[in-house]
């Protein structure tokens, strides 16, 4: 078996997190001044039951949920200590939440990329950080575009990003999102938009893919996860609403260190599939979406996931067998 679970997942639930909370997921992980630092999605404000009336119409007003990031320490990238208070927000008459945080360390500092729910549309946003109270937003991206990943080091003296845009105009059927790239003298300004990953290159997806944990270097490439969805037609999987059939899978490539527009190898199989009760049974049931992952030093990969957008796991390999997996 390539990849193992952790024995103590979840990891990470609302019952450890000292502040109002109903959902803890997809969040980002990395390590920053000699601590592992997760920063989390955390939904609060409603909760399953409130959505489910909502959708058989027993309630006729939206009980959405509101969001928050909440961060966590960890010594051992297991046990967490969550703050006593969320370290990111945002809201204002246009912009409704800040969710699904990823970290990056590039030159000693740390990058928080997270997507934004406006208005008119949904974007992603990139910020920097010292020390993880105060956050100078550098890019807004315009609509419709998130998932954003940051590789953790510069190449060809440019910041480079993996990204998601999903044009409903021109790609609306089935939802056939892809995996883009852009770069950034300063990571304000992106520009260089190529295309990285079509969704139809996917054997185990026949809908959206997108970016998952931001990539980390190896001597043999970009080792890179990327989220992928498959549709089920006829079955109707655990969820607050009715009619859920999708199925989120984490998947694996290998891109070059040089060049990371060429993919040098991608599993044809699914790396993570939803397959223990915490993952099948939730919020949104069948769900696995990667948000972080480290390289240890002694070869050990942690891949943080969410599962069922309800809580927070973590599942290890070892670096030579993802690596084995990307290229044969």
């Amino acid at each position: 078996m390539i990849i193992k679970r952790c024995d103590a997942n979840p990891i990470l639930t609302k019952n450890e997190v000292p502040f109002e909370s109903a959902l803890v997921f997809n969040a980002g992980v990395t390590k920053f001044q000699g601590k592992y630092v997760m920063v989390f999605r955390n939904d609060f404000g409603t909760t399953k039951q409130d959505m489910q009336d909502f959708a058989n119409g027993k309630r006729k007003d939206w009980p959405g949920f509101k969001t928050n990031i909440g961060i966590a320490f960890s010594d051992d990238g297991i046990s967490w200590d969550v703050a006593d208070k969320p370290c990111f927000s945002l809201k204002s008459d246009e912009i409704r939440r800040a969710y699904d945080p990823r970290l990056t360390v590039i030159d000693g500092r740390c990058y928080l990329c997270f997507a934004v729910d406006t208005h008119h549309g949904v974007r992603g946003g990139i910020a920097v950080t010292d020390d993880f109270e105060d956050f100078e937003i550098l890019s807004m991206s315009t609509p419709d575009n998130r998932n954003m990943v940051l590789f953790p080091e510069k190449i060809n003296e440019k910041f480079v990003r993996l990204e998601r845009p999903f044009p409903v105009y021109g790609r609306s059927e089935n939802e056939a999102f892809d995996i883009w790239m852009s770069d950034s003298p300063d990571c304000r300004y992106w520009g260089n938009h190529q295309l990285l990953l079509g969704a139809e290159k996917v054997p185990f997806s026949n809908c959206k893919i997108g970016p998952a944990a931001p990539p980390v270097k190896t001597s043999k490439g970009w080792l890179t996860t990327f989220h992928a969805v498959e549709t089920v037609e006829d079955v109707e999987f655990d969820c607050w609403h009715a009619g859920w059939n999708k199925i989120y899978y984490g998947g694996i490539m290998l891109l070059d260190l040089n060049d990371p527009s060429k993919i040098i190898g991608i599993s044809d199989k699914p790396l993570l599939t939803p397959e223990t009760p915490y993952e099948k049974l939730g919020f949104r049931g069948e769900v696995i979406f990667p948000g972080g992952m480290i390289l240890e030093d002694s070869g050990e990969v942690k891949i943080y996931y969410g599962a069922a957008d309800t809580v927070e796991c973590l599942a290890t390999a070892n670096i030579d067998d993802l690596i084995k997996m990307c290229i044969e």
